[in-house]
């Protein structure tokens, strides 16, 4: 461990929840403060220094742009003060690769900001919350962290957040990563790198926005029409992300009203209701002047879209170029 201290920024969720009974599957996630879970914490002897702050404590279903900038402005702060060696963010799982995307993409990379959550709550048999902190712990306080982007630990694995999603609805190992699978593999007692950085002393790649503007994902389905479409952008959409069969695909007559929409000057982004796999360029974006997800699914998707729009990007090939890289 590292003499500066670690920022743990709480925000509720599973890794913070009570069931009131080892074996009872309902729980009410966000019951435990900060100050009471890192109590819980020093008693297995781990040493860090740790500063706590309770940012929220509510399920993850709830969190969106009011959190994400405190949560935002506290993570500039701790970029900031030199005795401050990196960030914990404990966070429920069901929106976490949401936050941590934001996060990634509006933070610089000069120190670890990691987001970890449970899959059971502190009072269940088998409980992961204490594990997967001990395992945050460990990756904040390893300078070789820093220039990754923002990261996400569950399940004795690291994944980078552009890539973590959850992709099962319960078990200790609900994360995977997409298309890379984990960066580092962490226990308690050890940290193994699996590829070395890639963003080294990276400035933040957007500002944060003043509003998010509003940008829906549609799902598409067998016998689609475009009504879903024609509601959005009565709505005010300024942007949409199409979660669409296969590789991003969608009825005929749904594609042509997305194609209206990038006429009127609304970005179109396809995406994929699939668990895995890219979603490549094909020759009628061109036409359509729609922008290929690459390898995020429909809600980071959606963030990325929410930043290029509220940053005013216009340009498809700039927009493309976002979603290619790394």
């Amino acid at each position: 461990m590292t003499d500066t201290s670690i920022l743990v920024l709480a925000t509720g969720g599973t890794i913070a929840g009570q069931a009131g009974s080892a074996t009872r599957r309902d729980y009410r996630p966000g019951q435990i403060e900060i100050a009471d879970f890192l109590a819980s914490f020093a008693e297995l002897g781990v040493t860090a220094r740790l500063d706590g702050r309770q940012v929220a404590n509510i399920d993850s279903v709830d969190i969106g742009p009011a959190i994400w900038r405190d949560l935002h402005s506290a993570c500039i702060g701790a970029t900031r003060d030199p005795q401050c060696g990196g960030v914990i963010v404990t966070h429920g799982t069901d929106s976490a690769e949401e936050t941590a995307f934001l996060l990634d993409q509006t933070l610089p990379t000069a120190k670890p900001v990691v987001l970890v959550g449970a899959m059971r709550p502190a009072d269940a048999v088998g409980s992961d919350g204490l594990r997967n902190f001990a395992n945050a712990v460990r990756v904040a306080a390893d300078p070789q962290a820093a220039g990754r982007g923002v990261l996400l630990v569950m399940g004795d694995q690291v994944f980078a957040a552009r890539d973590a999603r959850k992709a099962r609805t319960s078990g200790a190992s609900a994360f995977a990563g997409f298309p890379r699978g984990p960066i580092a593999l962490a226990t308690p007692a050890s940290l193994d790198w699996l590829s070395p950085p890639w963003r080294e002393d990276e400035a933040a790649r957007f500002a944060f926005p003043d509003t998010f503007p509003r940008v829906p994902i549609l799902h598409a389905y067998a016998g689609m029409d475009a009504d879903a479409v024609q509601r959005e952008l009565a709505a005010g959409a300024k942007g949409i992300v199409l979660a669409g069969m296969g590789s991003g695909n969608a009825p005929a007559a749904v594609l042509a009203a997305l194609a209206e929409a990038v006429r009127r000057c609304v970005p179109v982004v396809r995406s994929t209701r699939v668990d895995e796999g890219l979603v490549d360029r094909e020759p009628e974006d061109e036409t359509n002047g729609f922008i290929a997800a690459r390898a995020l699914g429909p809600a980071k998707a959606r963030v990325l879209l929410q930043l290029l729009v509220a940053s005013g990007v216009s340009d498809p090939a700039a927009a493309q170029a976002a979603f290619d890289r790394r």
